[in-house]
């Protein structure tokens, strides 16, 4: 049976005192679905507002998943994301959250988002997270009242990473604040592919990871299915 993910997705384009500029990073939503893409999964986008998202990191559209990324439907798509809010997210069988430093600026506290999240973990679909992506697992509770990331083997962007990249523009350090919630951080060297699976969720450290969580995502997907 063809598995439904859904793409969900910051609207922020600026981030910290100075407004840098930002958006989702390129190669972190555009590798995961070549692979999505491949399997032959549909694949929705939804964004907190509605408003059409921004990308970062188009100076990387010489990568061949980048460029198709940006040429063929995917980017078209993103562009008319749902509003998360006239989404029916119960009837997707993978949710992934790409990254770039958006998600920092409007997915840590985002009610419903925290509530889709809560209930994609718990109805045992695959939920998935890139580089700040992982933000939005911050503040999400269970049933259980505990913290979604509490006891969790996952990994996101680190400090060590963040120290040479965005430091004075984050309102807090990625890896600092999963930690603080109970998460089991694990930290590879900067910039090098990373991913995790711990159950149902999975998470990866930067943008190399990205090709590779879409990967583990599909496998359990897959597994589901046989």
């Amino acid at each position: 049976m063809k598995k439904n993910i859904l793409i969900i997705v910051s609207n922020a384009h600026e981030i910290g005192a100075s407004k840098r500029r930002t958006g989702i990073f390129l190669p972190e939503v555009a590798h995961p679905y070549a692979e999505f893409e491949k399997a032959g999964y549909t694949i929705d986008f939804a964004s907190l507002t509605g408003e059409t998202p921004y990308l970062d990191a188009v100076n990387l559209a010489n990568d061949p998943a980048n460029l198709a990324f940006l040429t063929g439907e995917g980017w078209a798509a993103m562009q008319k994301a749902t509003k998360l809010s006239e989404v029916n997210a119960g009837v997707y069988d993978a949710v992934f959250i790409p990254g770039g430093l958006a998600p920092m600026v409007d997915m840590a506290e985002h009610p419903l988002l925290k509530k889709i999240l809560a209930e994609t973990y718990e109805r045992n679909a695959v939920l998935g997270a890139v580089c700040h992506g992982p933000v939005s697992l911050l503040n999400v509770k269970l049933n259980d009242g505990s913290y979604l990331v509490n006891g969790k083997n996952v990994t996101g962007f680190t400090n060590e990473e963040e120290e040479n990249y965005a430091k004075a523009d984050v309102p807090f350090l990625l890896e600092t604040a999963l930690t603080a919630q109970g998460a089991i951080v694990h930290a590879a060297t900067p910039w090098s592919e990373n991913s995790i699976t711990d159950g149902n969720l999975v998470t990866g450290q930067n943008p190399a990871s990205a090709k590779a969580v879409a990967e583990k995502m599909i496998e359990i997907l897959e597994l589901v299915e046989a």
